[in-house]
Order: C-alpha cells, then sequence, then structure tokens
C-alpha cells in the first residue's frame, strides 16, 4: 500500500510538471497532440557580439566631488538603471567599414536613388583639418588604412551611429537565426536592395522579408518550427521564429546618458555589502592618472590631454603610448571590463541634452529623448514597409542627407491622442522637452496667441531646389543671421560624454557632461552600442552570504 501510494503521489506531481504544463488551465505547452507550444526551458539572454554584461542597481549620478568649474549641469541624484549589455570597446574604423561595405554591396552608389545611402553613412575625415596644423594623414588614412583598423571611428555624428545600431541589430540576427537554420544558408550574402534582412519585420510580417523570397527566409530547420513553436495545423505566421522563443536579440542602441555613467563608474569594485566604498572620480578606484601598482607605476591609465601641447606625454618610458587615438584595449579595463571609459574618444549617448536631469519626475532608467511611434498599417491590415522608391531621407542642417529608413523596414508613424486618449504616462509622441522646453514649462504658459519658445537656439533651414519637372537642382541652405539668438539648446542637440584624446583630466570625469548638434561630427567623438537586459536582473543567483 504504502508503495503504491508513493507512485500514486509521484505520477500525479509528474501531471502537475509546471515546467511543461499551464499553471492557469494544467493545459500542455509542450506543442505535442495538437496543444500550444511555449518556450518553457529557456535559458537566459544571450550576448550579443562584442557585448559585456553590465549588472543594473542604485548609483549617484551627477558631479561627487568639487564642482571646481561650476558647471552647474551635472548636479548629484540618486537613479536606478535596469542591467543591460554594453560594448567591450568603442566602436571601430573596422566595424563601421563593414557596415559601409555592406551599404556599398546592397545599395549600389552608382544607382541615382541609392547614391545617398552610402554617401549619407560616410564619415566625415575632414574632421581631422586645422587651419595651422598639418594632419592630412590622419584626413586621407585614419578611417580605412589597415594601421588605425583597431582604432574608435570618428567624424560620426549622431543620427549616423543610431542608423549603425539599427543595421548592426539586423545583422546580428539575421546571423543567429542562420546558424540555427532558421534561415537559408548564405542568405545574408544573397540579399540586395529589395531582398533585405530586417528583425521587427520579420517579427511582424515574416513573410514579407526578404521580399517575400522564401527560400531565403525559411531554412533547413524550417519544418522544426512546427515542433519548436505550435501545433501542427497553424497559419503560415508560425513557420517562422517570433518574439516569444527567445531567439532573437533586442536591438543594438546607443545608451542612454545614466546607463553610459554607470557603466564607467564602475562602482562594482568598491562595493560592500549594501553601500559604496568611498566616492570614485574616474572609471578606475583612486583620485590620479597614473598608474600606482608596483610593476606599471606610473603608466597612464587614459589617452587624453596632459597639458598644453602636450598630447602623450615625453616620448619613451612617461609616454602614455598616443597622441591622437589609441587602439582599443591600450588600457586597463574598468570593474566592469569595459576599455576606454575614459579618454581615448568621448562618446555619443542617447539623449537630448538639458542643463538639468529631472529626477523629480523620474528616478528609473533616466532617459530624455522619447519620440513614439506605431506601425504604419496598410487598408488590408498588414503593416507597410519601406521600399526602394519610398526611402525616407533627411537633410542635416548642414545640408548632408543621410538615409532614415531603408527598404524592407516598417513604415513607421507618429503616435496620435487617438492613440493616448485616458493614458496617465504619456499623451504626446514627441517627449523630447517635456518638462524642460515645452510651452507649459516656460514662462509664455497660457499665452494662446505667443509662439516664442523657452530655448531661442538658431534655426537655420535647409530646402531642396527642384525644377518644374520634380527633379533636383540643390539645396538652398538658409543660415539664422538673428542676433537674438541665447543658446544653442534646443532638441537637435545630444550630450556625449567622457574625456577624449583632446581633452584635460577634468573631462575624464563620468560625471561630466557636453553636448553637440546632433547632425555635425568632430575629431574627439566616438561611440559604442548598448544592449537592454530581458529577464533577470542577474546572470547568475544570489546566495546566502558565509
Amino acid at each position: 500500500m504504502i508503495i503504491a501510494l508513493a507512485t500514486s503521489v509521484v505520477s500525479c506531481n509528474k501531471s502537475r510538471d509546471y515546467k511543461d504544463n499551464s499553471r492557469a488551465t494544467g493545459w500542455r505547452l509542450d506543442g505535442k497532440d495538437g496543444s500550444l507550444k511555449y518556450q518553457t526551458d529557456y535559458q537566459g539572454q544571450e550576448t550579443g557580439p562584442g557585448l559585456v554584461f553590465v549588472e543594473g542597481g542604485t548609483f549617484t549620478m551627477g558631479r561627487v566631488q568639487d564642482d571646481v568649474m561650476h558647471d552647474w549641469n551635472n548636479s548629484p541624484s540618486q537613479q536606478h538603471v535596469q542591467s543591460f549589455y554594453m560594448d567591450e570597446t568603442e566602436v571601430t574604423n573596422r566595424m563601421y567599414l563593414q557596415y559601409l561595405d555592406w551599404l556599398k554591396m546592397t545599395f549600389p552608389p552608382t544607382e541615382k536613388k541609392y547614391a545617398n545611402i552610402y554617401k549619407g553613412a560616410l564619415p566625415d575625415t575632414l574632421v581631422w583639418r586645422n587651419r595651422l596644423g598639418y594632419n592630412e594623414t590622419m584626413t586621407n588614412n585614419y578611417l580605412r588604412h589597415p594601421a588605425y583598423q583597431n582604432y574608435p571611428v570618428v567624424g560620426v555624428n549622431w543620427i549616423q551611429a543610431t542608423e549603425f545600431s539599427k543595421w548592426r541589430t539586423d545583422r546580428v540576427n539575421e546571423m543567429n537565426l542562420e546558424e540555427k537554420g532558421y534561415i537559408s544558408e548564405g542568405a545574408k550574402y544573397a540579399a540586395d536592395a529589395n531582398t533585405t534582412f530586417n528583425t521587427e519585420t520579420y517579427i511582424n510580417a515574416p513573410t514579407k522579408v526578404y521580399g517575400g523570397n522564401d527560400s531565403l527566409s525559411k531554412g533547413k530547420n524550417s519544418e522544426r518550427l512546427v515542433e519548436l513553436i505550435g501545433k501542427d495545423k497553424q497559419d503560415s505566421t508560425h513557420n517562422f521564429v517570433q518574439r516569444k522563443d527567445g531567439v532573437l536579440l533586442p536591438a543594438y542602441r546607443l545608451p542612454t546618458e545614466a546607463e553610459w555613467e554607470y557603466a564607467a563608474l564602475g562602482l562594482a569594485g568598491i562595493r560592500e555589502y549594501n553601500t559604496y566604498r568611498g566616492r570614485k572620480k574616474y572609471p578606475w578606484d583612486g583620485q590620479y592618472t597614473r598608474q600606482g601598482g608596483r610593476r606599471q607605476r606610473g603608466d597612464q591609465l587614459a589617452n587624453f590631454k596632459q597639458g598644453d601641447g602636450d598630447y602623450g606625454g615625453i616620448a619613451g618610458w612617461s609616454d602614455d603610448g598616443a597622441d591622437i587615438t589609441a587602439e582599443i584595449k591600450s588600457y586597463p579595463p574598468n570593474d566592469f571590463g569595459l576599455y576606454d571609459m575614459a579618454g581615448n574618444v568621448a562618446e555619443w549617448v542617447a539623449d537630448v541634452y538639458r542643463p538639468i536631469v529631472d529626477d523629480e519626475f523620474n528616478d528609473f532608467n533616466y532617459y530624455r529623448g522619447n519620440v513614439f511611434t506605431k506601425n504604419a498599417i496598410t487598408k488590408d491590415g498588414t503593416v507597410k514597409l519601406v521600399t526602394s522608391d519610398s526611402i525616407v531621407f533627411d537633410t542635416l542642417s548642414n545640408g548632408s542627407i543621410v538615409a532614415r529608413s531603408l527598404p524592407g523596414e516598417i513604415v513607421q508613424e507618429e503616435v496620435t491622442e487617438e492613440d493616448t486618449y485616458l493614458r496617465t504616462q504619456f499623451t504626446d509622441s514627441d517627449n523630447r522637452d517635456f518638462r524642460d522646453g515645452d510651452k507649459a514649462s516656460s514662462r509664455y504658459y497660457g499665452q494662446s496667441s505667443n509662439n516664442e519658445r523657452m530655448y531661442n537656439s538658431p534655426q537655420h533651414q535647409v530646402t531642396a531646389i527642384k525644377d518644374s519637372t520634380g527633379v533636383s537642382k540643390g539645396l538652398d541652405r538658409q543660415y539664422d543671421t538673428n542676433s537674438d539668438r541665447t543658446t544653442l539648446i534646443d532638441n537637435e542637440v545630444r550630450v556625449f560624454k567622457g574625456g577624449s584624446w583632446r581633452d584635460r583630466a577634468y573631462w575624464l570625469d563620468p560625471a561630466q557632461r557636453r553636448y553637440f548638434p546632433q547632425d555635425m561630427a568632430t575629431d574627439y567623438i566616438g561611440f559604442r552600442n548598448a544592449m537592454s537586459r530581458v529577464g533577470s536582473k542577474s546572470q547568475k543567483g544570489k546566495r546566502a552570504r558565509d
């Protein structure tokens, strides 16, 4: 009787194994015998190429040392960021050249309608030129010469960095699907301008990815998807990987300012139980820019300008090894394993600049720059895709033309009042100037007839000139000469963080904030990517301390 009872209990528990059965209904979730199939044994997010894991937490964002410059734009505030991933190093010339070569291969610049795609992605190599300096060697060689292939890319504006991030997302997920056999082997090389892969298109309209070419969008494991994803009789959408399967990675993107500063500080190295031991001025521990360890005593810990006319130190033992940028991994990483979070090149982050971080409104995953959109839907209820004839180009204030959408992507529309009706957490599509720049936050609030702006920045105008047949004849560039302008702050300027090879040690502090127009580039600003962490906050489970 005892053996029989034990067997009965075990079999009962086995039938109620909620790993493969629903807690809601008790139904099977393994896809067998016509049941629904869910990913019940998901092992956690994979780390994407080039990334390292940064466990999120609480930190003091802003200046924690005496502010000798009295900038007043980095007042300390308590912030919390979720766990995320960040590039181990800055994006290099070789990484960016792969992007350029893919664009050239996929959208031949010899074809008129594609010419501005490649041209608009090119870094501005003329940023190296100086009226009283001989820098033509860098102008001609820095981007493409193999001697600089592992140096951080510069001359890239914020918009170009954002477009690179979108491209990288699609290429990584495309490779991921190919390696797992869900799309055709070699599809990434066979695609052309009309048959490209886009992650969001694959998720929302998989039959339209690769221009609807099944020979590319389905691989050797396509038949296994019926087992992996769902029941035997299902619509064609379920013959493709979906978001719920955990195969596709979240988007590569620029880090937010809060994420970048948190990652640069590397506070994990001075953590003790639930407190931080002291305050960190730099990404490394200590108050000095030179190595204090016995073996490397006196070695520089970052690439920065040490003084007037001193970009690298005296040649020989005390030299920091660089005068312009340095090869990645030339200096020790911080406690998160991230290289060059101080010095080398400053880095674009995602945020629109404002003088104050509005922690009174939000202190969780702080970010200023949200422009919410939605997928455009056609009359037949499917998503609308960008075609080779409907590419969206953005004409920048300097006259450059950059592609902001490519064939195969889903057309995006603004969120409307109807979409936000009775919502409490947001009401507008564009939130870049929320509480700091919108009319409600200015002294003109309540004056219905007043169109004055809170930030009276210049407004340069660039418009295309076309003849009677609609053919472009060039650009009309109108420079704003108004002498009443009082600031450069507007919704088109972005924050950049970290010191560079051109900066003194003061700017190596991760709390320092500066801004630059998003459509302009320099020889000292680069970027690195981040990726959100989905699921658990930590990669390792917590355990009781001994």
